[in-house]
């Protein structure tokens, strides 16, 4: 692609608005800039478009946004979904609210009716409403964790779930397909709402969601009893969690929720954090330092479109306040979920625990102890939901929990994307029951380690950005494709899963058999000592990511043993640099 004459040709097309062009002006000396606007198209993927806010082709902007929709609307007008209509969320980012009205015009002036939330609301609420407005597909305007200059389009389609095959191919297909601006089509917001094809929504919705969530409380009488003690900081990071976060734990029965003022309100620069993302201690920094003047007995914090939740609980021993990983904040509500479903009702024959390939596997533990059925899926919460939905449609097969390890689960059915406002009240739920017992959720968490093992599992990514690093992550990828390991980090290779080739290879034996899964860019090995590396590049951001999990006898021995595994596949990385 000639980058230059695309340059160009935005600045002389009359579709083009003039603040876009005076923006594009300002860039007419920087011919780096203007490589990395245009030198390609903003790769509307698998869960859709993420990106630089900006203009140019390579940008979010109203131009990339419509042009998805369009193709999007295409896609729902040859499936026969048109008179369905698609549910619009958005959260607090730059140009949120924007992006959403410009996808919410593009399907009105292609006859397809736009139900638009009034206001910010978490991505699991969106999921919600695509099933329950009757939806062909939704769409959430959020780039979720990333930094601020960064937004997103998520596609869902009906079951709730983001787009997986055929949708997604067929969607890209359609988006592709798209390459006259005069064919992405709009239309006036006054006139989109007097056709019937703009729909405002919002309390109706959220009374709804709220309801569903409180379905799936297991011990009221806990919340009765420890509810009005519990200490609880919590912080939305400038996000959409603040209102359906406090609602659900104030209608439960939780009466000290604290939330940080500072994070409190939305706001799309983030400007208390450089990165809003839960898995990152400076996230924390401000809600630790309410948690100590509070004495809070657990510290919560949910991303900008409240998917995720990261945690942190009070050790009573020491008084300090302990981080969980997503794996182990996942696995705490796994096994107690799970537990007291078989306590109070008992367990269904076709009961499922499905996790991601990166997650951890302290879960198939927990799977094993239970007596359930354990599902792996690639990662992405979408091919959870669509676990979900094939369960519904066979009849075989009931869904009792599912999580991935980057802090993100679902409790209950309602959604078909992970959800942290479910989470956050499960998890005030479970530290309210351990508190009936005289214990901390830190003392339930030991439990867990001595009762299935002391599994400890992390992640480390390496940052390649522009043109280069997106070549360098390829070949970092097909080097190790090519090349298999024969030990990493110390520990013997056992078999190597190649999901792209669909290959699994018992190195011992040369027997080669099949993953099971979809094609997928990603590489995994088993490893001596019930160790476990695994290799993808981020779906979301310019990273390669490298997951890895060991085991120890103590908990003290796997934190060592795990950072020396983190370090040593660094070091073999950074030699492939």
């Amino acid at each position: 692609m000639d980058y230059r004459k695309t340059y160009e040709e935005w600045l002389n097309n009359p579709y083009i608005d003039d603040k876009t062009k005076a923006e594009l002006q300002t860039i007419k000396d920087d011919e780096n800039e203007i490589r990395e606007r245009f030198y390609t198209e903003l790769s509307f993927g698998t869960a859709g478009l993420r990106g630089i806010i900006g203009a140019g082709i390579n940008r979010m902007n109203i131009y990339t946004v419509r042009k998805a929709t369009q193709g999007l609307a295409n896609y729902i007008k040859k499936a026969g979904g048109e008179k369905r209509g698609v549910a619009i969320a958005y959260d607090s980012r730059r140009m949120s609210p924007e992006f959403a009205d410009e996808a919410a015009l593009c399907l009105a002036a292609n006859g397809i009716k736009a139900y638009v939330f009034e206001s910010l609301r978490p991505t699991p609420e969106l999921s919600y409403a695509v099933r329950t407005l009757g939806c062909i597909a939704g769409i959430n305007i959020t780039a979720s964790h990333n930094p601020p200059e960064y937004n997103g389009y998520k596609v869902y389609w009906e079951d709730g779930a983001q787009i997986t095959p055929p949708h997604d191919t067929g969607i890209m297909t359609e988006v592709k397909a798209v390459t006259d601006f005069a064919a992405m089509k709009t239309m006036e917001k006054d006139k989109a709402a007097e056709a019937g094809l703009y729909e405002t929504i919002g309390q109706a919705i959220d009374d709804a969601y709220i309801a569903e969530l409180k379905k799936q409380v297991k011990h009221w009488d806990s919340i009765a009893a420890e509810g009005k003690n519990l200490k609880i900081v919590y912080t939305p990071l400038h996000g959409t969690g603040n209102i359906p976060a406090r609602r659900v734990l104030k209608e439960l029965g939780f009466e000290n929720v604290f939330v940080v003022p500072e994070q409190e309100l939305p706001d799309g620069e983030f400007p208390t954090v450089s990165y809003p993302n839960p898995e990152a201690a400076e996230a924390f920094e401000l809600a630790l330092k309410l948690a100590k003047e509070k004495d809070a007995d657990l510290v919560l914090a949910t991303d900008p479109d409240a998917d995720r939740l990261g945690v942190y609980v009070k050790d009573s021993k020491s008084g300090e306040y302990i981080t969980l990983t997503g794996n182990m904040s996942g696995c705490l509500l796994a096994d107690y979920e799970i537990g007291q479903m078989k306590e109070l009702e008992g367990l269904p024959e076709d009961g499922t625990l499905i996790k991601t390939i990166v997650t951890s596997n302290l879960a198939d533990a927990i799977a094993k102890y239970y007596g359930v059925r354990l599902i792996e899926v690639l990662t992405g919460f979408k091919y959870i939901g669509q676990q979900i939905l094939g369960f519904e449609k066979s009849g075989k097969g009931t869904y009792l929990f599912g999580f991935e390890e980057s802090y993100g689960c679902l409790i209950g059915t309602h959604a078909r994307d992970k959800d942290a406002i479910v989470a956050t009240m499960a998890l005030c739920e479970a530290a309210a029951y351990y508190k009936t017992k005289g214990k901390t959720l830190w003392d339930a968490m030991i439990d867990m380690y001595e009762r299935y093992g002391y599994y400890r599992d992390d992640v480390q990514s390496i940052t390649l950005a522009g043109m280069e690093g997106l070549a360098k992550i390829k070949e970092i990828l097909e080097t190790l494709r090519n090349n298999t390991p024969e030990e990493v980090a110390g520990h013997r290779v056992l078999s190597a899963r190649d999901y792209q080739k669909d290959t699994v290879v018992d190195l011992a034996t040369g027997t080669v058999g099949s993953t099971g899964l979809p094609s997928s860019n990603v590489l995994y090995y088993d490893l001596s000592d019930d160790a476990w590396l695994c290799v993808r590049p981020s779906g979301t951001e310019p990273k390669v990511k490298f997951y890895y999990g060991v085991k120890g006898s103590s908990f003290d021995e796997a934190k060592e043993e795990s950072e020396k595994f983190g370090k040593e596949v660094l070091e073999m990385i950074h030699r492939m640099l």
